[in-house]
Formats: C-alpha cells, sequence, structure tokens
C-alpha cells in the first residue's frame, strides 16, 4: 500500500492520537467510542497498589547490601514520583516457620519472650514510612511460634492468647517502632475460626485505636467484624456472594509471577482487569523484591530483583514501571468512574478520579500468551490493534490536555519500551482519539507530576564469593540475623555467650525449640544455606556447640539442593555429630540416606569443630582438625548451598563458619 493511500486513510478517519500500528490501514482497525462522564456518580473507592515483603523471607538479602544501592531498591519501591511508587505495605508477622522461601523470626519465640527488633519487617516498613508517609501498613501472619497452640497445630483453640500475640505485635510497631498498622489478616490461606475473630473485634481500644482490621475471604454470620474482604489469585474474577455484601473487595495477594516482560504483561493485565472484571479496588503483588536465592522456590518472582548483597548489584524489571502506571497518577481515596472497561478490540481501561477535576485513565492490551501470570489458569482470549475514542463528559468536559505515558512490551524482538513520557494529547471538544497496539500500557491524566527516575547503574553481577568467612565478632548488630544465611526451618540469631570468656562469646544460635504452628512442611531438623547453588567442590569449617544432652546434635553441609517449602525432601552431604558421642553422614536432612556411621567423642556442651571436604564423587570429615571419616562416595546432588543446622528443634550454637568453594 503506497504512502498516499496510507495518509487518505488517516485523513478519512480525522485526527487520531498515538502511532497507527504499522502495516495496518486505519480503515481496517476496529474501532469504537467510550464515555467517561462523573454527572451519574462515581464508582468504587480505589484503595491502592502495594506489595508483599514476606511469606516467606522474600527480603531477607535486603538488608545486607551496602549503602548507596540499599537505598537506591528502596527509592524504586517506595518513593512517590520516583519508581513503583508503591500505596501499600503488607509485611510477615515472623513466626518461626518456614513460609515460602524461608522462616521469618517472632517477637515472642516463647510466651514470656519479647524482642520487637528481630527480622527486618520492622526495618522495612519504616524506610518505607520515611519516603512516603502516606503509605498503608498490613501484617500478616503465616506462622505461630509452637506456644501458642500449645501442643496442636492450630492457633485458635486458645483465642485469647492468638489475639494477645497479635496485638503485642502491632502494640510493639508503635512503641519501639513509631509504626502504625492500618490494617490485619487472619492467618494466610488458612481456615479462620469465628471465636477468634470475635475475640479480636472485642479486645477494645488497643485495636480500635490504631485500626487494626480483620478479613475474612467468604462471607460468614461475622460481617459485623469485616471491613473489607480479600483473595488471592482471583484471576480478575469476585464469587457472587462477596459482591452482595458491599463490603470492599481486594485482591490482597496476587501476581507470584517470574518478572521478566511476561511477568510485566501478567501485571499489567490484573492491576486494571481485577477491578474490571472483579470489582477489586486494591490489588497487592507476592512479592515485593526478590532478595532470596534465585533457586529457592519461586525465583525472581518480585517486582524487582536485588539478590546479590555481595556484588551490590539489582535490576529494575519491568513490573516496576507497569506499576508505576497507576499509581504515579493515582492515590488511595480517588473513586473509579462507572464504565465497563472492555476495550472491543479486547484489553482493558480503568479511568480515576480525585473528585476535584483531576482524572487519570489506564490502559492495557495485553495478549493473551504475553500476560499469563502463574495462577489460575488464563481462558483463551483475542486482542486486536484498535482505534479507541473517549468522550469526557462531566466535569472532565472542560479538560483541554492529557499528558501521557506509554509502556511497550517487546517480548520476542527484545524492543521495549517502559513508562516514556509522551507528547500530551490535544482534547477536541471534549473527545481525543488513540491508536492502540497489542502488549502496549497507556496513562493518559491531567497531573504532571510523573516521573521516571533512575540512580547510576549499580555494579555489574557477581557470583557469592568462593572465599567466604564470619566469626560473627559483632556486639550490637543492625540486624538480629547474620548476612546472607537463609533461615529455612529453626531461626540463627547472633547470641552473646557470656558463660563463655573464651574464643566463643560471639556466637550464631539456633533459637526455636519447639515446632512452630506451620504453614508448609517444615523440616523436622533446622537448617540454614547459604552460598551459590552453583558449587560443586567445597570445604565447610565450623566451630559447633551442642545445647542438648544425651539426644542433641547438629550438621555442616554441602551440596544442599532444596529449601524452602521444599525443605523436607533437601538432599546433599550432611555431616552429623551427635551428643552421646557418635557421627553420621547422610544424603539427605532427614537423615534416613546413611553414608558412614560411626564413633566420633563428641559431647554436648563442648566446643568442636567440624571439616566437610567435598571434591568431585568424593567426601571426607574432619573433627578437631583431625580426620573423621574419609573417602565416602557423592554422587548426587552434584552441586549445591552450603548449611549448618540441627537434629531437631534444639539450641544449639555456631562459630567461625568459612567456606572454600568452585
Amino acid at each position: 500500500m503506497g504512502c498516499a493511500v496510507l495518509l487518505w486513510c488517516w485523513l478519512l478517519l480525522g485526527c487520531s492520537w498515538g502511532p497507527r500500528p504499522p502495516g495496518v490501514c486505519a480503515a481496517a482497525l476496529s474501532t469504537a467510542a467510550y464515555v467517561l462522564d462523573d454527572a451519574g456518580g462515581l464508582g468504587r473507592q480505589f484503595d491502592g497498589i502495594g506489595a508483599v515483603s514476606g511469606g516467606g523471607a522474600t527480603s531477607r538479602l535486603l538488608v545486607n547490601y551496602q549503602e548507596p544501592y540499599r537505598s537506591q531498591i528502596l527509592d524504586y519501591l517506595f518513593k512517590p514520583n520516583f519508581g513503583a511508587s508503591l500505596h501499600i505495605l503488607k509485611v510477615e508477622i515472623g513466626g518461626d516457620g518456614q513460609s515460602t522461601d524461608g522462616t521469618e523470626p517472632s517477637h515472642m519465640h516463647y510466651e514470656n519472650d519479647e524482642n520487637y527488633f528481630r527480622g527486618y519487617e520492622w526495618w522495612l516498613m519504616k524506610e518505607a514510612k520515611t519516603r512516603n508517609p502516606k503509605i498503608k501498613l498490613i501484617g500478616l501472619p503465616w506462622t505461630f511460634p509452637a506456644w501458642i497452640g500449645k501442643g496442636e497445630n492450630w492457633p485458635y483453640d486458645y483465642p485469647d492468647v492468638t489475639a494477645y500475640y497479635v496485638v503485642s505485635w502491632i502494640l510493639g510497631a508503635k512503641r519501639y517502632h513509631d509504626l502504625d498498622i492500618d490494617y490485619i489478616g487472619i492467618w494466610n490461606e488458612r481456615a479462620f475460626s469465628s471465636k477468634y475473630i470475635k475475640n479480636s473485634a472485642g479486645i477494645g481500644s488497643h485495636l480500635l485505636t490504631i485500626s487494626q482490621v480483620v478479613a475474612i475471604r467468604k462471607v460468614s454470620v461475622l460481617t459485623v467484624c469485616v471491613h473489607w474482604m480479600r483473595a488471592h489469585y482471583p484471576g480478575t474474577k469476585t464469587v457472587p456472594n462477596a459482591l452482595l455484601t458491599k463490603k470492599k473487595l481486594w485482591s490482597s495477594e496476587d501476581y507470584s509471577t517470574f518478572n521478566d516482560e511476561v511477568g510485566a504483561g501478567c501485571w499489567a493485565r490484573i492491576l486494571n482487569q481485577n477491578y474490571v472484571n472483579g470489582n477489586m479496588t486494591s490489588t497487592i503483588a507476592w512479592n515485593l523484591v526478590a532478595s532470596y536465592y534465585e533457586e529457592l522456590p519461586f525465583g525472581r518472582c518480585g517486582l524487582m530483583t536485588a539478590q546479590e548483597p555481595w556484588s551490590g548489584h539489582y535490576k529494575v524489571e519491568a513490573p516496576i514501571w507497569i506499576t508505576a502506571h497507576t499509581t504515579q497518577f493515582t492515590q488511595p481515596g480517588w473513586s473509579y468512574l462507572q464504565v465497563d472497561g472492555q476495550l472491543e478490540g479486547g484489553g482493558s481501561f480503568v479511568a480515576l478520579t480525585d473528585g476535584l477535576g483531576n482524572l487519570t485513565i489506564i490502559i492495557e492490551t495485553m495478549t493473551h500468551n504475553h500476560s499469563q501470570c502463574i495462577r489460575p489458569l488464563l481462558p483463551h482470549f483475542s486482542v486486536t490493534p484498535q482505534k479507541a475514542t473517549f468522550y469526557l463528559k462531566g466535569s472532565f468536559y472542560m479538560v483541554q490536555t492529557l499528558q501521557v505515558w506509554h509502556s511497550r512490551l517487546g517480548f520476542e524482538s527484545g524492543n521495549s519500551s517502559l513508562f516514556q513520557q509522551l507528547h500530551p494529547v490535544k482534547v477536541w471538544k471534549g473527545s481525543f482519539s488513540l491508536y492502540l497496539n497489542v502488549d502496549e500500557v497507556y496513562t493518559l491524566t491531567t497531573l504532571k507530576t510523573g516521573q521516571k527516575c533512575g540512580c547510576p547503574e549499580p555494579p555489574p553481577p557477581q557470583p557469592f564469593p568462593s572465599n567466604y568467612k564470619d566469626d560473627f565478632n559483632i556486639r550490637n548488630p543492625p540486624f538480629s540475623e547474620a548476612p546472607n544465611f537463609a533461615d529455612q526451618t529453626g531461626v540463627f540469631e547472633y547470641f552473646i555467650n557470656s558463660s563463655d570468656p573464651g574464643d566463643h562469646v560471639f556466637t550464631l544460635r539456633q533459637v526455636v525449640v519447639q515446632r512452630p504452628i506451620t504453614w508448609a512442611s517444615d523440616a523436622d531438623q533446622t537448617i540454614s544455606l547459604i552460598g551459590n547453588f552453583q558449587w560443586v567442590n567445597m570445604t565447610v569449617t565450623c566451630d559447633i556447640y551442642i545445647e542438648k544432652q544425651r539426644d542433641g546434635g547438629v550438621f555442616i553441609a554441602g551440596r544442599v539442593d532444596n529449601g524452602g517449602i521444599y525443605v523436607r525432601r533437601t538432599k546433599g552431604v550432611f555431616f552429623w555429630v551427635f551428643a552421646d558421642g557418635t557421627y553420621r553422614v547422610t544424603g539427605d536432612l532427614a537423615g534416613e540416606e546413611i553414608l558412614m556411621k560411626g564413633l566420633s567423642g563428641v559431647r554436648d556442651n563442648t566446643w568442636h569443630t567440624l571439616t566437610l571436604n567435598i571434591q568431585g564423587t568424593s567426601a571426607s570429615g574432619l573433627l578437631n582438625g583431625y580426620p573423621l571419616w574419609e573417602n565416602v562416595t557423592v554422587s548426587k546432588p552434584s552441586n549445591g548451598w552450603a548449611a549448618i543446622g540441627t537434629r531437631s528443634f534444639e539450641f544449639a550454637q555456631f562459630d567461625n563458619f568459612h567456606v572454600e568453594a568452585s
């Protein structure tokens, strides 16, 4: 088709804004008109876009970044008009149990124990609030310490105890960190107890004055206690009974998808369609930042990636800029306009207003194969290039100009354009038209505050150091956990050993002594991982101290191949010593695949040094510098992390950890 004919097609349709899809005559495009009018009232109130830290241990490595890189990452997540500019931060209330990619420590390991400085969620909430004082904070437990269940794997038999535990966390947030928690959930993705909900609602001013809100996932007689209703991974749909309640509807955990361009397409689609199809006024991504070892379950399922504190490298992934299309041009408290939201050629749009004359329109045209989330299964649909004409009525009729921000996901071409500001569009007599290609996101807004800010490029990626040492000699650690260790069952914390005036005053101690009320399949042993999953040959050395008499035990390990929700099936090479004076070498964490066993002379309450050497298909072990066993054949796994841990939920200490690997 010649240039003159293409120009004639364009002229026939009138002056439309936006590049027409290449090779497509305007007359061949599907066309439709959409009316944006607030004269008949507004739709539901918008509650914001957010992300989850935890559920679990997803921000574990973030705290170990050095400045300025750590602050740069936080700016991209929370700073208004900078990057993702999130409205909501949801954090795990640590309960000492495995909650997807690790454990997060409880503020009350034991009934008479309270410590509101464990873990990193307090720090993260403060950093978010520093950047955006208006950000909303949500707390949600995945697991609970064992004492709450009093021997049962269930937190609701003693609802007063559970309520006291959760309220203590809320009050601790305020007392020690000056954080007001806006919402509290019940128990992540597990059955709720009506008795517990009623007890929580009736506790009194402690909850009410700091806006604790109880959420349930389905309609019940407890509507008097319920402020909003949540769903996880709803596939943009809401069940009819939830709509009948007239309550706020949220997708309080969604996305959970590898953060490449398909992940960005998933996120763009559900950010719009959760409201268009499901009337959900808030969408919260799991997870905030992929800051955990990538080979753990759901690697890189965060809005951005920050998994190398040792190098300082991080990556601002496409979902950050997809988020910005909504968050930089809306605020909680705005209202959706009453529109159908479905585009004639496929895709969707939403329109929001602050009620003061400002208008923001977000359009997405994600195709099926380029927007599949990890769950649920996405039914087939089609999206084609199209022309859309918008008519502004009511208080928007006098709008003359709209600012334009645009993203195009390139996929196979690799030529993506993310969150680019284009020339403003002129509104003529209350209308304007757009050419929309597939796999695009547009924001059109009266606001002029949007920015795509960027920091200097971070350092290049580097593998975990092949020669790594930690003597844990730190008197006032900024965090309770040692850098780069990723607890998978149990909790390993810095400890001051006041009873040892010698070389082991400052140690790392495993502190969970009863199996928590679990959310996932925690192991029966405790374990903390560290290093590079690709390591093959390695020498691991660590001083160990068994505290449990008679049947206590500890291990060091290499080529550890699993963690997270799959920790029970972990394989590797495990060198165990026990308080009864024996040792074992096993091919698994469960201790069922015995490769070697014998006498060691190890006893409890004495320091010993263990060394595990793995080279090719052979492994050997030293005790206090002397060979204890050797020439054990190991064939699988072929690679994996280093690790430390205990035989059961028991106190034990570790010191002078050292790994050399290749």
